[in-house]
């Protein structure tokens, strides 16, 4: 007897849970036979493998079936489900039935049992083998989809069929399969054929298999080491393919090979990095129009130009080409352990479409193919900059006139790799992207620092992925440029001559005819003329039509954005986000680098207070010099005053700078220093006075009398559930309406599926505001710094709440001061109740606009002055 691998697939999508965690001893203890657990995320239960329904439950709860190796399966939903009676289960096959892979077995409700059952992960165990060795392919904590493989164990193969087989399992194998992915053999399939290959230390190559059933021992076709012979197979679905290794675990790999070529891809499970809803999810697109989630709103016409980051300059030649091939094989390597540390972050994050992206590249870099192309160009005496940026040229080339659209989406990939091994050869900074003068740019993606390149120069930005909270959005709106995110794939494929970019209405349009171009001329002069008078009173004070008065300050990134913040009207610096002084660097900034930046944005300010935010690093945060401890969810983990617990240096430095940077500063009207301090993430009271005795203590190692006051950031629950204890202890608190709402409605603030849903005007997040004001009781100012202060309805609702000031981004500062000086805060704060009582936010706003509406008409001066129009752009 010889064996070869076999799988098991997950039978529904949800988290990785090890046998052992399970909270019941018999499947922990392993008494029911080994396997693994899956935590659903779905609702229907499906076959992970082909076989036999041989028990089904009397209460529904859990089938037992059998593969086609004997194997028996339990399939358990939920620990103690058997006590609900079969209460919230639907089987939807019997006993004896034959079933498929992916086929449905039962649908449960996971609200109903999540309520009554002890837990709702659910074991699958094989009952009749106690000794298989079961290998899980996927990491605990991971999300995998329906479908993907999971388990794999090696099974015994009958000698008859040994024998039948042309070649020797011991030597090589081969095996067929039809292509099953709806894009056919792309980047990241064939990364994965790469990972098997390496996992069972194979040859294993693809070729087309026109002749299908012939007897064919050849091995033959391209090697799935290299991706570019892969995809120039040109692969689509349908498609039949010879599969065929050679090593000592030949078999196995081609097992694994073929049942990943014929499982297709569950796309719907990858919204988190590229699906993304319209501004109006159950609104379709109209044709020649795509929609997305509006991240600063504003109306923009140009050309669509699919955005390509710079390449570096390099040495054209060098006289030593040996010493080039080494200089190429380690910027390889450095390249490669950078995308292995963001491939791992990402899984870590449950991101696992951004981190099969990774992998894909990866791949892309280990391509033998591309590394003999640029050693042959070192060979002819150019450098190893030069060599890379030549070889990968080509190919990108190629993919860009393959014809195949997918295939040359692609191209962007390898040219973000030709940048990245060129970087570590660049002789002068990378060159300024040309012709982007008033285009409307379109990305999957942009880090903050590409962002800031091509800012002064585009019209509007494009997103295909993105929230409306990431770093980029928040760049956006910092700058008035109309951006739209989470618009999905089919903007990657888009084009057009003079586009127009409507972010107030959340949509692109890629093909307007000259009446509609006219009308967009004509509201943007409106707008202009509307700001021009917003700003000439922006640097008065804001009092409301009911009399009560409230401040506007902003949002800053940097000192040198403080002068801008004091040129917009700003009555100050309501968030000034010290982490852009980490991010985007190899090392953390000195004391003295730091001091001079929060001392830049004090003096700018010329008197109005300055609120910088401490280091809040984490989930999408992360910083190459800080290695963070592996965790499922990076949001719930070493975050604020946590993280500083563990990493006293760096905080003791931010302290020291800020304490400096604030020395001798007199303090405000308001009786507090004009220089603050806010922490993030606090979660009570006790982590709040960790931070004031860490301050006092670096205060007087500094020989400084009078600390800076110290405010807290509310954006857990828990924090806006304790106000009333925070603001005994806290000289201000700030609302972070973006984690509040994130933790509130359990929604990751970075899927861009969830983009549209995870709305501060959700009832249960404005109970949580509400319940915050009324704790801190008037004992301390309470802010607003998150998104929402600039959303026209929502910093509307707030200010009617009772907040005492709204930092929004600079370029917002003087629509949101006429804003509301038009509001009368008294009369729609009568309004709260009811708005509470609706069943979410989508309810929410539309009453709110309509009420705002309603205030606006009625007090709209009898002239018509257009200045009173009240704004109700879509949520940002």
């Amino acid at each position: 007897m010889s064996s070869t691998s076999r799988f098991l697939c997950a039978p529904l999508r949800g988290v990785v849970v090890p046998l052992g965690e399970v909270p019941d001893p018999a499947f922990a203890e392993g008494a029911l036979g080994p396997g693994v657990a899956i935590d659903p995320l779905d609702e229907t239960l499906h076959a992970p493998f082909d076989g036999e329904v041989i028990q089904c439950a009397r209460t529904a709860h859990a089938l037992t079936l059998r593969d086609d190796h004997g194997h028996e399966w339990l399939l358990h939903i939920g620990i103690d489900t058997v006590d609900l009676g079969g209460e919230g289960f639907e089987l939807l096959v019997a006993t004896g039935d034959r079933v498929s892979v992916g086929d449905p077995l039962c649908r449960f409700d996971v609200d109903g049992l999540s309520r009554r059952a002890k837990a709702l992960v659910t074991p699958i165990v094989v009952t009749n083998a106690s000794d298989l060795a079961l290998e899980t392919l996927v990491k605990p904590g991971t999300i995998v989809d329906k479908g993907e493989v999971l388990l794999q164990w090696q099974a015994p193969v009958p000698a008859a069929e040994i024998a039948g087989r042309e070649v020797s399992t011991q030597a090589s194998a081969r095996g067929e399969a039809t292509i099953a992915a709806a894009h056919g053999l792309h980047a990241r399939p064939a990364s994965r054929l790469r990972s098997i290959a390496q996992k069972h230390d194979v040859e294993l190559r693809l070729g087309r298999d026109d002749e299908a059933g012939k007897d064919r021992s050849d091995v033959d076709g391209a090697s799935v080491a290299s991706l570019s012979a892969l995809l120039n197979l040109g692969l689509i679905r349908g498609d039949r393919v010879l599969v065929t290794a050679r090593g000592a675990a030949a078999q196995a790999a081609v097992d694994a090979a073929v049942m990943l070529l014929e499982t297709p891809e569950h796309d719907a499970g990858r919204a988190d990095v590229c699906a993304g809803p319209s501004v109006a999810p159950a609104a379709e697109a109209t044709p020649g129009t795509l929609n997305g989630l509006s991240a600063s709103p504003g109306l923009a016409v140009g050309p669509l130009v699919r955005y390509r980051a710079a390449l570096p300059r390099v040495a054209d030649t060098a006289d030593d080409p040996e010493r080039e091939r080494r200089a190429l094989a380690a910027a390889v390597a450095e390249v490669d352990a950078d995308l292995e540390r963001s491939m791992r972050a990402a899984g870590s994050r449950g991101q696992q479409a951004e981190a099969d992206i990774f992998e894909a590249h990866r791949a892309w870099l280990d391509d033998p193919d591309l590394r003999a192309s640029a050693e042959s160009k070192i060979a002819e005496g150019a450098s190893a900059g030069r060599a890379w940026y030549l070889a990968l040229e080509t190919e990108i080339q190629r993919l860009r006139g393959s014809g195949n659209a997918l295939l040359a989406g692609r191209a962007d990939d390898l040219h973000d790799l030709q940048r990245q091994v060129m970087q570590r050869f660049a002789t002068h900074d990378a060159v300024a992207t040309t012709g982007l003068e008033g285009a409307i740019l379109v990305a999957r993606e942009m880090a903050p620092s590409q962002f800031v390149e091509v800012a002064g120069q585009i019209g509007g930005l494009c997103l295909a992925g993105g929230g409306s909270t990431s770093h980029v959005s928040i760049l956006a709106r910092t700058r008035g440029l109309p951006c739209l995110v989470a618009m999905g794939d089919a903007l990657l494929e888009a084009s057009g001559e003079r586009v127009c970019l409507d972010a107030d209405r959340g949509r692109l349009e890629l093909a307007p005819d000259e009446r509609r171009l006219a009308a967009v001329e004509a509201e943007q002069a409106r707008q202009r003329q509307r700001s021009e008078a917003d700003l000439a009173v922006a640097f008065e004070p804001v009092t409301m039509r009911d009399g009560r008065h409230l401040h506007v300050a902003a949002n800053i990134a940097s000192g040198a954005e403080a002068q801008g913040a004091l040129d917009a009207g700003a009555d100050g610096v309501g968030l000034m986000r010290s982490e852009f002084l980490f991010l985007a660097r190899q090392t953390a900034p000195d004391l003295a680098e730091q001091q001079a930046e929060y001392r830049a944005a004090v003096e700018a300010m010329a008197g109005r207070p300055v609120v910088v935010r401490l280091l809040d690093i984490g989930a999408d945060k992360q910083l190459p010099y800080l290695a963070l401890p592996a965790t499922p969810n990076p949001a719930l983990g070493e975050r604020g005053a946590r993280l500083w617990q563990a990493h006293p240096e760096m905080f003791d430095t931010q302290l020291d700078a800020l304490l400096e940077a604030g020395r001798g500063l007199p303090v405000c009207e308001d009786g507090l220093t004009r220089l603050r301090l806010m922490v993030p993430m606090i979660a009570d009271v006790g982590e709040l006075r960790w931070v004031r005795r860490r301050l006092a203590t670096r205060a007087a190692a500094l020989g400084i009398e009078r600390l800076p006051s110290l405010g807290a950031m509310v954006e857990v629950p828990t924090a806006a559930l304790c106000a009333g204890t925070l603001a005994g202890e806290a000289d201000f608190l700030s609302i972070g309406t973006n984690d509040l709402t994130q933790y509130a409605l359990a929604m990751d603030r970075e899927v861009a599926s969830l983009a549209a849903r995870s709305d501060v005007l959700h009832p249960g997040v404005l109970r949580l505001i509400a319940l915050c004001l009324e704790g801190a009781g008037g004992r301390c100012p309470v802010a607003v710094c998150g998104t929402a202060a600039g959303d026209p309805l929502a910093g509307a609702l707030l200010a009617a709440m009772g907040v005492d000031e709204l930092s929004v981004e600079p370029a917002r500062v003087a629509v949101v001061k006429a804003t509301l000086r038009r509001l009368d805060a008294e009369a729609l704060a009568a309004q709260l109740p009811a708005l509470l009582a609706l069943d979410d936010a989508a309810a929410v706003r539309e009453a709110l606009a309509t009420m705002l509406a309603s205030s606006a008409e009625a007090a709209t001066p009898a002239s018509g002055d257009a200045t009173t129009s009240t704004d109700t752009t879509t949520r940002s």
